[in-house]
């Protein structure tokens, strides 16, 4: 495509002004040479469509002419915002569409992206309109309401994410809920999560959907929805001490370990202590998950059971479930320090809970879970590579371990 100078568009744009380039006015001019920049490229796209210049008689070329130009239209960049017109054409044998300047857009991808990040980020919706405005001048074409307008569409392309089969080999899976404000009712709704983590060593978000109070049947319909997708049964699955999705483990038939979270479990055997004794009682609690063996977590259990059997409850409540604390002894000691816990889904989360802290009460369910949707999303660009990936293979193969180690060779690595 070639380009030519605007003419028509020396009002919208001063930056043939006598006034020096300096610092201070470094970055007006910068927009100002993309304004005229943007509107060449506007004004060559026409006169590739019509097959001549601005002011060639037609001859022989294709039917339509020139209308004139469009209104002036804001358009927000990252180098800030601009205001371009679109050339009008008329008599055309079939329509022209901009591929510079689609209809209706009024901010490049970057900027669009660039929203739900700040969402992300913090930044409550009241703020949108003076951050954005800071960030790309006074003239950008958005507002508050932007967000509400782009829910809309997260809500569409969530619809479509929600079903997209699942083709990958899913090894590991971690579970939870995450409660937020939505809709008319006083409590809070749950949104439950789920993240797996592939053969490949890849971590991805697989199921996002609303559940009531982290129940049985909330589970199992989000779990029964990822069969139908393709899901593999995975090899374990690690979760809070939520007995709804235990449940819905057993009713599907999923024929899968479970691990317990390790931080939600110290977390309620301190809270059962006065709290004299939660200093100490915490500090010999930690030492449990990290021993290098089962049978030393069992004595180190046992040990902290005669230490503080003054506190039943407590003691009760660090026995409870024991089997499903010591899951991840089955599987490779370098995969412990992700599988000990709900960390993988808990992380993301904390960005998820400072945006769901910042704003006020959602008004429709399905809207937050769209915009949660969002946020996992861009969350996930965030996921790093899984360490160790070699022994995903193995452990997707069925090889057995105890305490970290193998049984025996797998046969991918026998010569």
């Amino acid at each position: 495509m070639k380009t030519t100078d605007s003419k028509s568009n020396a009002s919208l744009s001063p930056s043939s002004s006598s006034e020096p380039i300096g610092w201070a006015t470094l970055e007006e001019y910068i927009r100002l040479q993309v304004q005229d920049q943007v509107q060449a490229l506007l004004e060559a796209e026409v006169e590739e469509h019509l097959g001549r210049g601005r002011y060639e008689r037609r001859g022989g070329q294709p039917a339509g002419y020139r209308n004139g130009m469009g209104r002036p239209r804001k358009l927000s960049l990252a180098t800030g915002t601009i205001e371009v017109q679109r050339p009008r054409l008329r008599e055309l044998e079939e329509k022209f569409t901009s591929s510079v300047l689609p209809l209706f857009k009024r901010q490049s991808e970057k900027v669009r992206h660039l929203l739900p990040t700040l969402y992300l980020e913090g930044l409550a919706l009241r703020d949108f309109d003076r951050a954005l405005r800071a960030l790309l001048g006074d003239g950008a074409a958005l507002s508050p309401s932007t967000i509400s307008r782009l829910t809309e569409q997260w809500q569409a392309e969530f619809d479509a994410w929600r079903k997209r089969p699942i083709e990958d080999e899913v090894v590991y899976v971690w579970a939870d809920g995450i409660y937020v404000k939505a809709g008319l009712e006083k409590d809070k709704s749950a949104v439950l999560v789920v993240i797996g983590l592939t053969r490949a060593g890849e971590k991805q978000v697989l199921a996002i959907e609303e559940g009531y109070r982290e129940s049985t049947e909330s589970w199992k319909s989000l779990l029964w929805s990822l069969m139908k997708r393709g899901m593999n049964v995975p090899r374990l699955v690690v979760a809070d001490g939520g007995l709804g999705l235990w449940a819905a483990l057993r009713e599907l038939g999923w024929e899968c370990k479970e691990q317990r979270c390790w931080n939600h479990k110290l977390c309620n055997v301190r809270d059962a202590l006065p709290l004299r004794e939660q200093k100490r009682a915490m500090k010999e609690l930690r030492r449990i998950p990290q021993a290098k063996t089962r049978a030393e977590a069992e004595r180190l259990r046992d040990d902290f059971l005669e230490a503080f059997k003054d506190y039943p409850k407590a003691c009760q409540r660090l026995s409870d479930d024991w089997e499903r604390m010591v899951s991840f002894y089955a599987f490779p000691r370098e995969h412990w320090r992700s599988l000990r816990t709900t960390n993988p889904v808990e992380s993301p989360f904390q960005l998820v809970r400072l945006r769901t802290g910042a704003a006020r009460r959602f008004k429709r369910t399905d809207h937050a879970v769209a915009i949660l949707w969002k946020l996992l999303m861009i969350a996930e660009g965030t996921f790093k590579t899984y360490d160790s990936v070699h022994l995903l293979t193995d452990v997707a193969a069925g090889t057995e371990f105890a305490d970290g180690l193998p049984l025996k060779a797998p046969q991918s690595h026998v010569a």
